[in-house]
């Protein structure tokens, strides 16, 4: 209710509101950067050209309040939530991997392994979106108008295969491999010429054989850390995490093409594909819309291992903007300045790294998770003698319902036994068992956990932790080097959102903007019926000049 009271007022009072556009543009771009925290924005905002990052932010609509209103905030069900305007709890990616229990196993959010391989025949082509339970914008796009197409792209499988959808014309992503862009069989049965052409140019083995260096001075690298941290993760070899990388010399330590995502060059690699899409696909030549779906991943493989405050991660940022710039250039060039709408999004953001903080006397920690959960088995033996839980994914506990009616146990009971049990962990925050989030009264971080819950994917106890704290599985020199995400706080939910091209005003809107916003714009603009499960609305400051 007091989202739609607050739509609403939006609506009223922005006073320039006219009618939406009535021809849609030749070409939507979806950009997402894997793990970008909002102020990156502006702290690197001094370094970046005028071309890529500030490019967007002076001449577009920059959304400086955007959140993603559930939890886990995870690669699987960001890209998910972004494309299909909706939840986990409609959507169904609950995370990027959970207990499925009728494989008793745990699955990857896009494994499929009745697809088979296409331009390899390595496992990592078992994929498609056959877990994705509502339509994408991509697919709604599709359905309206046949000929349209549809062509989205990551390092990451997910990354690319979420934001194409069901009907995709080409969803392709990195085989760890052979180091070429696939896919599988549930899109295509064989790979374009135009990339069998790009994956003939061997780009991998040519940039492993490259120095990863600073792009500038490293003592110009003032918006960072020191660049050797006992906060970072070591490389290979390499006895400090500190520049230059020489790759070649790692790639006997590390798989190269592996190697070869943790580094700038894989954004590049990324961008000439995007590129060569453009012209290999003749995206936006027509009347009809098509759409483009780039998600760049390595900035998250990267800050996995160095963290928010890292002179790598500050590199990766400012070589990233000429990527951007480098795009855009190439748009207006093949498309048109005046044909095509870019929206710049993140699928999440990023804790800083705990030990940091820890030393830092700040709020924040870990949560030892293979040590919680032996305690409570052993303690839940005590209490009914038997081990009720099955395992712990995401910070959800899948309990053995089979096992506890067979005792003459109460799912119920059980569920808030455990639950009773957790709540002695001063690091965990708030709790929820699933018949309390089916039935429970609103609160704030009930309704995150409630819609980021699927009843057939999800555990029976979830829980979150306190802000600062992350799941980790052992206590380890190197479990406390890099970071993560996930949780349902700032650090993690706060993202970037930016929109450019035509009709799209300068502007900057500061209210709450919720990620399911973005699918539902995308349908105002393309003038499409609204997809599936779709429960966000239109952001209307954007449609404030179109005419």
């Amino acid at each position: 209710m007091k989202r739609t009271i607050l739509y609403f007022f939006a609506f009223f009072c922005h006073s320039v509101i006219h009618a939406q556009i009535n021809e849609a543009p030749k070409l939507v771009v979806g950009i997402v950067v894997d793990q970008m925290c909002y102020e990156y924005l502006y702290r690197y905002y001094d370094k970046f050209s005028d071309d890529g990052f500030r490019k967007l932010m002076e001449k577009g609509t920059n959304c400086r309040n955007t959140h993603y209103n559930y939890v886990p905030t995870f690669t699987g069900p960001g890209h998910a939530s972004i494309y299909t305007g909706t939840t986990p709890n409609n959507h169904g990616i609950v995370a990027n991997d959970w207990y499925d229990r009728k494989s008793n196993a745990v699955i990857n959010c896009v494994d499929d392994a009745n697809v088979t391989p296409v331009g390899t025949t390595s496992s990592d082509g078992l994929c498609s979106p056959q877990n994705l339970k509502t339509n994408t914008v991509s697919d709604q796009l599709k359905l309206t108008y046949s000929s349209s197409k549809v062509v989205s792209m990551s390092i990451k499988d997910r990354g690319a295969i979420l934001p194409g959808g069901h009907l995709s014309d080409g969803s392709y992503w990195f085989d760890y491999e052979t180091g070429k862009f696939i896919t599988s069989s549930f899109f295509m049965s064989e790979l374009p010429a135009w990339v069998n052409d790009f994956n003939n140019q061997k780009l991998v083995e040519k940039n492993i054989q490259k120095f990863w260096e600073t792009m500038y001075s490293i003592t110009s690298y003032t918006e960072s850390g020191p660049d050797d941290s006992p906060y970072e993760q070591k490389l290979g070899n390499k006895t400090t995490p500190t520049f230059p990388y020489d790759l070649k010399e790692l790639s006997a330590y590390i798989n190269p093409n592996s190697l070869f995502t943790i580094t700038p060059f894989s954004n590049t690699v990324l961008t000439d594909f995007a590129m060569n899409a453009l012209a290999g696909e003749k995206l936006g030549q027509d009347e009809i819309t098509d759409m483009l779906c780039i998600s760049y991943s390595t900035p998250d493989i990267a800050g996995h291992s160095f963290g928010p405050y890292s002179v790598e991660i500050e590199d990766m940022y400012l070589r990233l903007d000429l990527e951007i710039a480098r795009l855009i250039k190439e748009l207006e060039k093949q498309v048109g300045k005046k044909n095509f709408v870019l929206f710049l999004t993140a699928d999440h953001a990023v804790v800083p790294v705990p030990q940091y903080l820890i030393d830092n006397d700040l709020p924040g920690g870990y949560f030892f998770m293979d040590t919680v959960i032996s305690e409570l088995r052993n303690s839940s033996v005590e209490k009914f003698g038997f081990d009720p839980i099955i395992t712990e994914e995401n910070l959800s506990i899948y309990l053995d319902k089979e096992k506890i009616v067979l005792a003459n146990q109460k799912v119920d009971e059980v569920a808030n036994y455990v639950k009773g049990e957790l709540e002695k962990y001063e690091e965990i925050k708030a709790i929820y068992t699933a018949d309390e989030l089916n039935n429970g009264a609103d609160d704030e971080w009930r309704d995150m956990i409630f819609l980021g819950y699927h009843p057939k994917e999800s555990g029976d106890v979830m829980f979150i932790l306190e802000p600062g704290y992350l799941p980790k599985s052992t206590d380890s020199e190197t479990a406390r080097r890099g970071t993560s995400h996930g949780s349902a706080f700032n650090y993690d939910t706060h993202v970037p959102l930016i929109w450019y091209g035509a009709g799209v005003e300068n502007q900057e809107i500061h209210r709450r903007i919720e990620i399911t916003d973005i699918g539902a714009t995308l349908i105002s603009i393309m003038n499409l019926q609204r997809n599936g499960a779709m429960t966000g609305n239109p952001i209307l400051e954007l449609f404030g000049t179109r005419r």
